[in-house]
């Protein structure tokens, strides 16, 4: 009698592994059909980039001539190829930064956690959280961010891109003695610690000096800036870091961090990894950069002038 008792279990048990493994197989199936008729992809990109607006958007723009500031439209045209795109957060940190639980509770370069005080010390000096007056007053901008890479060389773009309202650079891109193929304006010069100009007659005039924090010693490093205190060396940087930077706190910003966990969660598709940097092979994270940067060309919501992607 326990003899049968005990198959009739087993059976039962078996019956339901292949009732739940059929419900598994028809899942995955169903899930796999579905991305086959999307229109987009995983991340939720749209599959075919041709780069047109729908009818209602391009009526809207239809009378702007190339070349003219069209208000909304570089947004317009992100909504249409990832519908997830949204931008509900300022683009530089502000005295409401602890208020943003998306980046409370991530540490560099994801979030401020830990950072509460150094920040707050940082932008009750600094007080500015914006662009300048000018570039807020104007109704549309034309951006535009020149990479460090040498394929500008030789090709006389300098005019061009000076003509972009807001002219961003990355690092110590050089500028003085190349401005007939970088232009020589600058806007925003975004950077961290190591990547900073060092010697204080490379950095332009006019422009804002933004940092990206990528690890807690980032925003210590800038305190010292702010305050013109002595930078220590043996804060844990991996290489020399500038001592000081040319710029009055006024002229001084914190990027958000919000808008570096967009791009590596939502746009690229880096592993999670709780929030943390260091998960995955450097050159798989490299190519799925990219392949992002590469959407964003074909799909003209950037115009390639920088690099060989």
């Amino acid at each position: 009698m326990g003899l049968l008792v005990f198959m009739r279990n087993l059976l039962l048990a078996l019956c339901l592994f292949l009732v739940l493994g059929f419900l598994y197989y028809s899942a995955w199936k169903l899930h796999l059909l579905r991305w086959e008729d999307s229109k987009y992809d995983k991340l939720g990109f749209l599959l075919n980039l041709d780069s047109k607006l729908p009818p209602e958007l391009a009526s809207k723009y239809a009378n702007f001539s190339e070349g003219m500031c069209k208000p909304g439209y570089a947004s317009a045209l992100m909504t249409v190829i990832f519908p997830k795109f949204s931008k509900p957060a300022p683009m530089f940190l502000d005295d409401s930064f602890r208020k943003w639980a998306r980046i409370r509770d991530f540490v560099p370069p994801f979030g401020i956690k830990g950072q509460d005080n150094l920040i707050k010390a940082i932008l009750s000096a600094t007080k500015d959280y914006r662009l300048t007056p000018a570039l807020d007053s104007l109704s549309c901008r034309r951006c535009i961010i020149v990479g460090n890479g040498g394929v500008l060389a030789n090709k006389s773009l300098g005019l061009k891109i000076d003509d972009y309202d807001v002219v961003v650079r990355l690092n110590s891109a050089p500028v003085k003695g190349f401005e007939k193929d970088v232009g020589g304006k600058t806007t925003l010069r975004i950077t961290y610690p190591e990547g900073a100009i060092q010697k204080m007659e490379q950095y332009e005039k006019d422009s804002l000096f933004v940092l990206a924090g990528f690890k807690w010693q980032d925003f210590k490093w800038l305190k010292y800036i702010v305050y013109k205190e002595k930078v220590s060396a043996s804060d844990g940087f991996w290489k020399s870091v500038a001592t000081r930077v040319p710029r009055e706190p006024h002229e001084i910003r914190i990027l958000n961090p919000y808008f570096i966990q967009e791009a590596a969660f939502s746009f690229i598709g880096l592993p999670f990894n709780n929030g943390l940097m260091g998960r995955g092979s450097w050159t798989h994270n490299i190519q799925r950069e990219k392949e992002f940067l590469r959407k964003l060309v074909k799909a003209r919501v950037i115009t390639d002038l920088t690099s060989g992607i």
